[in-house]
Order: C-alpha cells, then sequence, then structure tokens
C-alpha cells in the first residue's frame, strides 16, 4: 500500500494562508488541499460556510493530491480530521492524522495524479430540518465543537449571531468529551471543519456520530432556535 502525505494547514482568517504555509515549509513529499478549494464547495449557497464538496469534485481533488483508492493517507494540519472525516465519507477507510514536527521542505512538490473512485457512504450527517424535528430528543446527543465561550454565546467573531443549538453540549477538541451514553451523536461547529475533529475523537473512543455539515453558520443564518448561557 502506498503512502500520500497531505498537508492540510488552513487559515479561516485568510484564504491563501494555508498555501502560504504549504510553499514555506511542508513534508518532504507532501501534496496540498485547501480547505476551501477541495474540501469544501463555496459554489454551494445557503449551507454554511463550509459546504461539503460533491462525490466528483472532491474525487478530483483527491487525485490530484495523488489519492488512489488503495492509498494509504497520512493527513497533517488544522484541517487533516476533514480529510479524514470526507475520506470515510467518500468510501475510503485507510487515511490517518498525525501532528507532523518535520523535517519540512519549501516550495511546490510535483505530485502524479491518481484515479480516485468515490463510494459515498449514507448516514453519517445531519440535517437542519432533522435536527430542528429532534431539538430535545433523549436518543440524540447535539455536540457544538466551538470554543467554550462560542458555545456559550459570549462571543461570536465570525458568523453574525452568537449562541449555540438547543441542548448542544460543548465538545471543543481538546477538552474532554461529554458522556453521550448509548444515544446517537449528532456534531456541529462554525462551519463543519473542527466539528470533524470532535468526530476523530469519538471514532478514536468507540462512538461513531454524524456530521452537520452546515453547522451554526447555516443554523444562525436560517434563523432556527438558539440559546446562550
Amino acid at each position: 500500500m502506498r503512502a500520500v502525505l497531505v498537508d492540510c494547514r488552513f487559515d479561516v482568517l485568510d484564504p491563501a494562508g494555508g498555501l502560504k504555509l504549504y510553499l514555506e515549509g511542508h513534508a518532504p513529499g507532501a501534496a496540498f488541499l485547501d480547505v476551501d478549494a477541495d474540501l469544501a464547495d463555496l459554489s454551494v449557497s445557503d449551507a454554511g460556510r463550509h459546504p461539503l464538496p460533491s462525490a466528483e469534485r472532491f474525487a478530483e481533488a483527491a487525485g490530484w493530491a495523488g489519492i488512489a483508492n488503495e492509498a494509504l493517507v497520512v493527513a497533517y494540519g488544522n484541517g487533516a480530521e476533514r480529510l479524514w472525516w470526507l475520506l470515510r465519507h467518500f468510501g475510503h477507510e485507510a487515511v490517518g492524522v498525525v501532528d507532523w514536527r518535520g523535517p519540512w521542505r519549501t516550495g511546490q512538490e510535483e505530485i502524479e495524479p491518481a484515479a480516485f473512485t468515490p463510494r459515498e457512504r449514507e448516514g453519517d450527517t445531519i440535517d437542519a430540518e432533522e435536527l430542528l424535528e429532534r431539538l430535545g430528543d433523549p436518543r440524540l446527543a447535539i455536540l457544538d465543537a466551538r470554543s467554550p465561550e462560542r458555545w456559550r454565546g459570549e462571543v461570536e467573531p465570525i458568523d453574525p449571531v452568537a449562541g449555540r443549538i438547543p441542548g448542544a453540549l460543548n465538545a471543543y477538541p481538546g477538552l474532554p468529551l461529554p458522556d453521550v451514553g448509548d444515544r446517537e451523536v449528532a456534531v456541529y461547529c462554525g462551519s463543519g471543519i473542527a466539528a470533524c475533529t470532535t468526530l476523530l475523537d469519538l471514532h478514536r473512543a468507540g462512538v461513531e456520530g454524524r456530521l452537520y455539515p452546515g453547522s451554526w453558520s447555516e443554523w444562525c443564518r436560517r434563523d432556527l432556535p438558539g440559546e446562550r448561557g
């Protein structure tokens, strides 16, 4: 099995920041996938800040990064968990996330393109309509992967409204996971990126959650119920 390294660093406030970091220094041989351009589809309207890419769009990006269906993918950077989730969503299980600390190489790599055939999974996402219908459902745990102060609604530096989905528990990456028992789990964040980190943490704990791709950026713009405190 051939290993493929992928740099997924990004800066939410600077769309060009991830590529800049990559060119300044990356793991030798690593490809670069951009969170905005490759791991989302910003042409989709009214679906949050980072809508999921279509199977065709993701397959093209994966192929240009040298990811074939038989490859072992090793991703790093603050968007690595998003790539981990998308690869599994499109049927590719051989993927891991690492904290790359060097060595580093500058400049652009020449990546040999590969063919990636997506096999989209069902049941690993949840949409706003189902969440709205199931608010208060004791069988469902809703986890918010944003920082505690954003979850409490004290600050909101990016989206137009502060607050959280009613009943959501805070599950900020790096903090202990809430006890979800044997409930179904839905995870969201601001736009569906950090939520993938929490989903990976859950996966490592033996729990498979569902991603709400639109996340708070979609929910609040639709004027759906929220709470603070």
